[in-house]
């Protein structure tokens, strides 16, 4: 057997009614800090009045740019804090774990961001980061790294460390309930997306197919669940599937979905999510039709729970997922921003992403430009 590493935050919560340890857990780190929250401030209240003037709030209405994080560091520095706790969907998460890492830091975030920056490691240890989403999806609460948006350079990095994860993940999938259903569906996809590509990767591990392939059937019929209405069950295979992809994608890495993703969403703006949704199934159409011997046969494996989820032939698996998305609301990808006559240049670009390095088989730059047609 291949030797692995295994990365994963040293202790988490999974389960209904766990948030309500959340408090007296957090004070254990310090006695202040800072509670990034997203746009909604009303989905992090019931923590904040827990720690009272213990905290100090930080919003973050959407995914996190360096712009933002600059104004946020300026702001959190000042405060001194001890510990940084971020609660509600990806982006929130990133940008509290990119905080705790750069608070203690004198250096310029530049230095360390992957891509437009030098990709140094981090000069002093991070915070303790202590991580509550309240959507199912990137399973950043599981993850070693922050996506930031460099708006002037049109893209979205990575600020990767080994010491960046959280020191305490909360997972109560109570948070996710009522989750607004276009929300769901993107998040979800990205879940699902998340649990595909880490058993499909090159460089998969028994760790991580233990946690991914159990994943695939019971997350699918899940989303498709909540597709028509709220169902608490539901939500809680969801919150298992998007924990079960962060611990992954950790591990293991992802692929061309991820590797197309940064790049489309830092020209566009679009939400990961819902890009990720959209290149899911041809991307996985086009690696079955590239692949041989072992990834083919992970492949198939996939296709199999597919399309007995949807009921198809495996082989229609893939575009069917990709019909029963956009019949459920999910944008296309022109409809995302993407621009024909920009095919070309992202298709080089995710070429060369980290992300692509873990797709099971290597896709020339037509057939990247033939999965953003299809998709």
């Amino acid at each position: 057997m291949t030797p692995f590493a295994i990365a994963a935050p040293p202790r988490i919560l999974f389960g209904r009614g766990e948030a309500a340890k959340a408090g007296a857990l957090i004070r254990g780190f310090g006695a202040r800090g800072i509670v990034v929250h997203g746009a909604d401030r009303a989905r992090a209240e019931w923590l904040l009045a827990d720690l009272g003037s213990d905290a100090t709030a930080l919003s973050c209405a959407g995914e996190p740019t360096l712009p933002d994080l600059l104004v946020a560091l300026t702001i959190a520095r000042a405060r001194a804090p001890l510990w940084v706790v971020a609660i509600g969907g990806g982006a929130v998460l990133d940008m509290g774990k990119a905080l705790a890492a750069l608070i203690p830091s004198a250096s310029d975030p530049l230095d360390h961001l992957e891509g437009v920056g030098r990709g140094l490691p981090l000069v002093a240890a991070p915070l303790p980061f202590i991580a509550i989403p309240t959507t199912a999806g990137t399973g950043a609460e599981a993850t070693r790294n922050a996506v930031i948006g460099v708006p002037d350079r049109a893209v979205k990095v990575s600020l990767r460390d080994e010491r960046m994860i959280a020191r305490l993940a909360i997972v109560d999938p109570a948070l996710t309930d009522h989750c607004p259903r276009a929300v769901t569906l993107a998040s979800g996809l990205d879940a699902l997306t998340q649990v595909i590509e880490p058993y499909v990767s090159c460089k998969a591990t028994p760790f991580t197919d233990a946690l991914t392939l159990p994943a695939i059937a019971p997350g699918l019929a899940a989303l498709r669940r909540l597709m028509k209405g709220e169902d608490a069950g539901a939500r809680d295979r969801m919150a298992w599937m998007s924990l079960s992809g962060g611990l992954a994608l950790s591990n293991s890495g992802l692929g061309a979905v991820h590797g197309f993703a940064g790049v489309i969403g830092g020209m566009t703006g679009a939400a990961h999510g819902a890009i990720c949704g959209a290149l899911l199934g041809p991307v996985l159409a086009a690696n079955r039709a590239a692949a041989s011997g072992a990834a083919l046969a992970r492949l198939e494996q996939v296709c199999a729970i597919l399309g007995a989820g949807f009921e198809c032939a495996p082989s229609d698996a893939p575009l069917v997922l990709q019909g029963w998305a956009r019949q459920a609301g999910l944008p296309d990808l022109a409809s995302l921003g993407v621009r024909a006559a920009d095919h070309q240049r992202i298709a080089e670009a995710a070429l060369g992403t980290s992300s692509m390095k873990g797709n099971p088989v290597v896709l020339p730059v037509a057939a990247l430009r033939a999965v953003l047609e299809r998709a």
